[in-house]
C-alpha cells in the first residue's frame, strides 16, 4: 500500500533536517498506512483492562495516596507553587461557573480525545499510528504511576481547605460519588491525565487541523484544562507537570520506536527556487 503523503512529506523533510534516528521496531512493524478498526479497538480493550487493574488495587493504597499528597502540597507550599486553593476558592464563588467546570472536567475528557482520535483516523490517516502510539504510550506510563504511585487528589485534603466542588454542588456524572466513583480510580492524581489527553489533542489540532480557529482551539484547550482540573481541586500543579512531562516521554519513546516524528516539521524557506 502508498504510504500516505503527510507521511511521506514528513519523512522528506526529517531527511533533508539531517537527523533521522534508526527506529528500533522493524519495517513491518511500522507502517504508514492506517490501521485496521478492529485493531484499535482490541487496544483501546487493552488499556482499559490495565486501568481496571490500578482500580481494583486502590483500597490497599489509600493511605499512602493521601501521604503523597500531602507531601505534595507541602512541597509546594515551599516552593510558593501553592495557587491551587486560591483557584479552588475563587472559582467556587461563582455557582455557574464552577458547575460548568465540573461537568467539563467530568465529560470533555473523553468526548474531545475520542473525537481526535476519530478525526484522525478518518481525516489523517498517515499520521494516525505514530500521534495514536505517543497517547497510547504515555497513557500506559500513566497506568504505571497509578499502580506504584497512587496519589489522592487535593479535595481529599479537607484538612488544607479545599472545596470537592463536584461533591458540594451534587454534579451529575460527577467521579467523586455515587455508582460513578465506583468506576474510577480515585487516587490516580499523579501524573494527571487529563494533562496528558488534553495535551495531546491540542498538539494534535494546532499541527494537524488546516483552520486557523480549529488550531487556536487546540492550543486553548490544554490551558483551560490545567485551570479546570486546579478550580475543582482534582489535581495539584505538580500533576500536571508530571502530566506534561508523561505525554513527552510518550512521544519520544514513539520517535524511538518508528523513527519518525508525529507531527510534520515546520516547512523551511531556505531552499533555494530551483531546488526540488
Amino acid at each position: 500500500m502508498t504510504a500516505a503523503p503527510d507521511a511521506t512529506q514528513a519523512t522528506i523533510g526529517e531527511a533533508r533536517a539531517g537527523w533521522r534516528p534508526d527506529p528500533l521496531l522493524p519495517a513491518r512493524l511500522r507502517p504508514l498506512d492506517r490501521p485496521r478498526l478492529w485493531t484499535e479497538l482490541v487496544c483501546t480493550g487493552l488499556l482499559y483492562w490495565a486501568y481496571t487493574l490500578t482500580r481494583n488495587a486502590v483500597p490497599a493504597h489509600r493511605t499512602a495516596a493521601l501521604h503523597r499528597a500531602d507531601a505534595i502540597w507541602h512541597a509546594e507550599q515551599e516552593l510558593h507553587l501553592n495557587i491551587e486553593l486560591t483557584v479552588n476558592h475563587a472559582a467556587d464563588h461563582v455557582g455557574w461557573l464552577i458547575v460548568g467546570m465540573n461537568y467539563y472536567y467530568a465529560t470533555l475528557h473523553f468526548i474531545v480525545t475520542v473525537g481526535v482520535l476519530v478525526w484522525l483516523y478518518v481525516r489523517r490517516p498517515g499520521r494516525y499510528r505514530s500521534v495514536r502510539t505517543a497517547l497510547y504510550t504515555a497513557t500506559l506510563l500513566a497506568l504505571i504511576g497509578f499502580a506504584f504511585c497512587a496519589t489522592a487528589p487535593p479535595r481529599f485534603l479537607a484538612g488544607q481547605g479545599f472545596i470537592d466542588t463536584e461533591v458540594v454542588h451534587h454534579t451529575w456524572g460527577s467521579w467523586a460519588s455515587g455508582d460513578v466513583a465506583s468506576l474510577s480510580n480515585q487516587y490516580a492524581a499523579m501524573p494527571s491525565v487529563h494533562i496528558v489527553w488534553s495535551t495531546w489533542a491540542g498538539l494534535t489540532l494546532a499541527f494537524l487541523a488546516r483552520r486557523t480557529w480549529v488550531r487556536v482551539l487546540g492550543v486553548c484547550y490544554p490551558v483551560v484544562t490545567f485551570t479546570v482540573v486546579l478550580a475543582t481541586a482534582n489535581h495539584f500543579v505538580a500533576d500536571a507537570a508530571a502530566g506534561a512531562a508523561t505525554l513527552t516521554a510518550g512521544f519520544l519513546i514513539q520517535r524511538l520506536l518508528t523513527g519518525r516524528a508525529a507531527y510534520p516539521t515546520p516547512r523551511r524557506h531556505t531552499l533555494t527556487a530551483g531546488q526540488p
